[in-house]
């Protein structure tokens, strides 16, 4: 008989910053993702895996930068990460960081969008010198926001492609997303301790949270005074 926790189904979420079409980013993630599938599959565990393609909503991420609205397009990518159990965020290294569009990207999501989540961080580049950007400015990135990377990541230079090293650290790598994925560590961070996090005033990452207003703070923010007259 299958389990009540066996019985319902992982999400899995595929973010590409890749522009091309084919694109080697875009690839990278997948192979990823059909791993960590497969493994939670012959766990006997359901998996819907979602991709979020960059560049089609390129016009949508701009436009939230510039205006701060979300529109349809931007909206429904995000709801496919807030509702995901792990994520696999892929992008193509220029100027030897993250491309402007997956930055963009991660800038306009909520900051407790992410709390907790398992994410594979992978990158391709035109050359191995850029190895490094994953662990140096992509992780950083999502530790800001909070949430769970896993040890081993994933970059791809054009000779890395033909070398069984890579898909060594592809198994790897979905392996430790498959095991976080299938313990429900994001759930129960979500269910059991959110509120003992720092949320922004106004978070929508999630559980909203209330927020006192009457504090010196607040009322300075708001262009009043902190002075109060003492209580009698």
């Amino acid at each position: 008989m299958t389990s009540p926790v066996t019985a319902v189904p992982l999400k899995l979420a595929v973010v590409s910053a890749g522009t091309s079409d084919p694109s080697s980013t875009r690839l990278l993630a997948g192979r990823a993702a059909g791993r960590a599938a497969a493994l939670l599959s012959g766990n006997g565990r359901t998996v819907a895996t979602d991709v979020v393609e960059l560049r089609e909503i390129s016009a949508d991420i701009t436009a939230a930068l510039v205006t701060q609205l979300v529109k349809p397009g931007l909206r429904q990518a995000m709801t496919i990460l807030g509702e995901a159990d792990g994520i696999i965020a892929s992008t193509p290294v220029y100027k030897a960081g993250p491309s402007g569009l997956f930055t963009s990207f991660i800038d306009v999501l909520d900051n407790d969008l992410l709390i907790a989540k398992p994410v594979v961080l992978a990158a391709t580049a035109g050359t191995a010198r850029h190895a490094l950007v994953v662990d140096d400015q992509m992780r950083a990135m999502f530790a800001y926001l909070r949430a769970l990377t896993v040890p081993t990541s994933l970059f791809a230079a054009p000779q890395d492609w033909g070398d069984p090293a890579l898909t060594e650290r592809i198994d790897r790598a979905a392996f430790e997303l498959a095991l976080l994925m299938e313990s429900g560590f994001a759930r129960q961070v979500r269910d059991q301790s959110w509120q003992s996090y720092q949320h922004e005033y106004g978070s929508a990452g999630g559980t909203q949270t209330s927020i006192e207003l009457d504090t010196d703070l607040m009322r300075l923010a708001t262009g009043g005074s902190a002075w109060r007259p003492p209580a009698n």
